[in-house]
């Protein structure tokens, strides 16, 4: 006897998924993409850059490996909800605190299990990521007319700056490290490391983790700061991080920082929003994607070496390779669709790139980068 329906996912063309409801009660809009990692979707749940967005696994069985705080990319999770094929998996990993759906519970997260996920996948590539309204009701009792109305009303993330909603308020230092099996989490790096300030559009804990254990000593400032106020931290070295909502609106206020610094003599790197805030700066342009790019599986090629390595990407704008100026080098493109994936420029340390090197989850071809940085600090040093 099939189930009532508990939860149900409306797409803005009118379109409706139904299924049952897990973790918090409740109902609200985003922007619907699909993430073909298998593994990770905690971390996922909790990258900030997932902000004003529901998030479709294409990978079946969420839920496999349970919560573990250790395992959080941010304090609370950042993604409006998740919609799953099956219901939520039952634990069976020894590192494991509790279950997907009751963390998602306290943390007022929304989630529908089946729903017919390849189909829904399908839809989002031929019509782009679309307006949605996850409810769940565990009564059954859904108001399609409002719900569809409340989509179609629902402004987008064009012209969105949500960087300054999930960036800190104040400025902090970062220690930890990398985790590693058997031991927990790294330690702050031994002699002399090189000073970073990360500037935080919605930093990944995992990015600062790898910098720390690359040889940083990071401290954190808001996405908001002045290129005065991170100058007056002596820094040898600035990161820009990844982040949610429209680059060029996070942009008015990022972009003079960042073109300030880059009139110093100071290695830059940058990662995901970071990448976009650094070609912006540089006077080129970024678009917003058909669906966007999210998941673990993503082959980049680095123009320069030839070598392909295989990312993990999440991102629905991308810098317009066609508007990069002169001197400002296009460094790696993706395999999928051929946009651009990194840049630097010519005659200084300063460089980009839209996947992921800390990889939480996914691959580790791209880890190489964090050493780039740091080696370019160190020749400055020297």
């Amino acid at each position: 006897m099939a189930r009532q329906p508990t939860a149900c996912l409306v797409l803005a063309d009118g379109t409706v998924f139904y299924g049952q409801g897990f973790g918090a009660t409740g109902e609200v809009v985003a922007e619907l993409v699909f993430n073909t990692a298998m593994t990770g979707y905690q971390e996922i749940m909790t990258d900030p850059s997932y902000a004003s967005q529901i998030v479709t696994f294409t990978f079946p069985h969420i839920g496999n490996t349970g919560i573990t705080p250790e395992d959080d990319e941010a304090p609370d999770p950042v993604a409006s909800g998740i919609v799953i094929r099956w219901d939520p998996t039952e634990p069976s990993n020894w590192r494991a605190s509790g279950p997907l759906q009751d963390w998602m519970q306290r943390r007022g997260r929304v989630g529908i299990g089946g729903v017919d996920t390849r189909r829904l996948t399908r839809a989002i590539r031929q019509q782009g990521a679309p307006h949605v309204v996850l409810a769940h009701d565990p009564d059954g009792k859904f108001d399609l007319e409002a719900m569809i109305a409340r989509a179609r009303g629902w402004k987008g993330l064009v012209g969105l700056d949500l960087a300054r909603d999930v960036s800190c308020r104040q400025s902090y230092r970062w220690e930890e490290g990398r985790w590693e099996w058997n031991a927990g989490f790294g330690a702050k790096p031994e002699g002399k490391p090189f000073k970073v300030v990360a500037l935080d559009y919605g930093a990944k804990r995992n990015i600062l983790r790898s910098l720390v254990s690359h040889g940083a000593d990071v401290t954190v400032m808001p996405a908001t700061a002045t290129a005065e106020e991170v100058l007056a931290h002596e820094p040898e070295g600035v990161f820009l991080s990844n982040g949610p909502g429209d680059p060029a609106a996070t942009g008015e206020y990022a972009v003079p920082m960042i073109q300030e610094l880059l009139n110093r003599d100071l290695p830059i790197f940058g990662i995901c929003l970071g990448h976009q805030m650094l070609a912006l700066a540089l006077g080129a342009k970024t678009v917003k994607m058909s669906h966007g790019h999210h998941g673990a599986n993503h082959p980049v090629r680095d123009v320069e070496t030839g070598k392909v390595e295989i990312t993990s990407m999440n991102h629905g704008f991308a810098v317009d390779s066609q508007t990069l100026p002169q001197g400002v080098i296009e460094t790696h493109v993706s395999l999928f669709d051929g946009s651009n994936c990194g840049i630097r420029v010519d005659g200084k340390p300063v460089f980009s790139v839209q996947h992921h090197p800390e990889a939480s989850p996914g691959p580790q071809d791209s880890t190489y980068l964090f050493r780039r940085f740091v080696d370019s600090m160190g020749r400055q040093r020297s």
